[in-house]
């Protein structure tokens, strides 16, 4: 059974981290995430399907194929994005939600309201980015 929430209702650091409330709150907010993406997408399919391709004019037609190309490869990014949605839904549902994966700390709820599929808590992500420029500049 889902937890009531007030429309107000923000995560707050006065209350128990993860409690109900929050975990509700921020699988409503990845629900919303991946509806308005797939909306997107489902929108992107439709256009591609409607737009016609014999324009007469090269310079209009490469202009279009770019344009085609740069949308498909949004969609992509988009598609990854649902698959880490699903995954923080599936963190919320088994309980590790708001957990470093590194560390087992608890990550900000700053952080998990700028990007609620976070994994990392910050100090582990810059931890994290430091080793791959250390580990990529060889």
């Amino acid at each position: 059974m889902a937890t009531r929430l007030p429309k107000s209702y923000r995560p707050s650091e006065d209350e128990p981290f993860m409690n109900k409330r929050q975990q509700e709150y921020f699988r409503r907010k990845l629900l919303a995430w991946r509806d308005d993406l797939a909306r997107e997408s489902s929108q992107t399919i439709q256009h591609l399907q409607e737009e016609t391709t014999g324009a007469p004019d090269p310079a209009d037609r490469a202009s279009a194929e770019s344009d085609r190309s740069l949308e498909l490869r949004t969609r992509d990014r988009e598609r990854k994005l649902i698959g880490k949605i699903d995954e923080a839904l599936q963190r919320i549902e088994g309980g590790s939600y708001g957990y470093c994966e590194d560390t087992g700390e608890k990550i900000t709820l700053a952080r998990l309201e700028a990007r609620p599929t976070a994994t990392l808590s910050l100090e582990a992500q810059e931890r994290h980015e430091r080793r791959e420029k250390s580990f990529g500049d060889e």
